[in-house]
């Protein structure tokens, strides 16, 4: 799944004291005197607990609001992108997006571009390509796989609802990967892929290189690394590539999926949110989030009777990445000339190339 980075880890857990300051021990005692007291008094005797209890709550919101402070000062780490100056490029549909490209599927027209060639983290993206392959590789779907140690995130420290010792079939955990973003069932695609995990990561490269991504590089099949690093162009490629396997199109686009985990049943949705909007026509989809990455999010849909393939990374802000899908669905929509073929392009392109390592 998406996660976030260790700094804001610790704002839960400084967030999570404050619930237990405010609701904690000491709120208790205080419920315990009011209690004693009343049996001893029904009015006099029972204010001062009453007054203890407020108090105790005063201290509590004073407390709370000292860790908010705390919380607040404590720095979110830039993404590549932000490092690059990337953000300070502004466009003319006033994406949060830093990178961003929209191009015709049938017509392999451009009709916006912002960044599109700067390399940067791709997150999640990556189970896109994990995700074909083990689709191309045609092994078996109903073949269980059990999630180990050595798929646990050693990277990000994120956490999982598939506890080691899991036993789920390589269909569940592709559904998993693709629709949720589940990292652990990601690893364990490559883990178990004929030849093992390296090879894996070498063939995600090899593919790459074949559907000609030259600025793309794989070390992992999750997209935790933020060596994992990609292009709007080699992206659109891939999501061009990835829209003609039934397989892929099927289990990114679903809205949701229940696995059975010992006596437990376990829902999980998309993290696309778009996929249940009836505005939208989707037909492949991704989404990714590490801080090196920002959030990012690739799609093929149908907009304004065209095939559109869309691509935004590095976008701030937790929906930003939705919104500006809407503002391009609505750009296209609401514009007579883009609307049909043959529409001039609006492009908005960067001078030079830019490269983050």
């Amino acid at each position: 799944m998406e996660i976030t980075v260790n700094q804001n880890k610790l704002r839960i857990v400084l967030l999570a004291l404050v619930g237990m300051l405010a609701f904690g021990p000491m709120s208790a005692n205080a419920i315990q005197k009011v209690e004693k007291s009343s049996k001893k008094s029904v009015v006099r005797k029972t204010a001062k607990p009453v007054i203890a209890a407020k108090s105790i709550k005063q201290s509590s919101r004073q407390k709370a609001t000292k860790i908010r402070r705390i919380v607040a000062a404590i720095p979110i780490k830039p993404s590549y992108g932000q490092l690059a100056g990337l953000h300070g490029e502004q466009d003319t549909l006033a994406l949060k997006s830093s990178v961003a490209l929209v191009m015709d599927q049938d017509t392999k027209e451009v009709l916006f571009s912002k960044n599109e060639q700067a390399v940067l983290p791709i997150a999640s993206l990556t189970k896109l390509m994990t995700g074909l392959l083990v689709s191309e590789g045609q092994l078996s779907m109903a073949e269980m796989i059990t999630i180990s140690q050595a798929d646990v995130d050693t990277e990000k420290g994120s956490s999982s609802r598939l506890a080691v010792g899991t036993e789920l079939s390589r269909g569940e955990l592709l559904h998993l990967a693709l629709m949720s973003s589940e990292n652990r069932a990601a690893h364990a695609l490559g883990r178990t892929y004929p030849g093992g995990l390296e090879h894996f990561v070498q063939l995600m490269n090899i593919r790459a290189k074949t559907l000609g991504m030259v600025d793309t590089r794989y070390v992992e099949p999750t997209g935790l690394s933020s060596k994992n690093q990609s292009s709007a162009r080699d992206l659109a490629t891939l999501v061009n590539f990835a829209y003609g396997d039934a397989t892929l199109r099927e289990l990114s686009t679903s809205t949701g999926y229940q696995v059975e985990v010992g006596r437990r049943t376990l829902q999980y949705n998309n993290t696309n949110r778009l996929v249940k909007n009836p505005a939208w026509d989707i037909g492949l989809q991704k989404t990714g989030y590490i801080s090196e990455a920002g959030q990012c999010l690739v799609m093929q849909a149908k907009v304004a009777g065209r095939k559109l393939i869309m691509v935004f990374l590095d976008s701030t802000g937790k929906l930003s990445r939705i919104a500006d899908a809407e503002r391009v669905r609505h750009w296209v929509e609401s514009s007579p000339l883009l609307s049909r073929r043959g529409a001039p392009l609006a492009s908005h392109m960067p001078d030079q190339r830019v490269v983050i390592n």
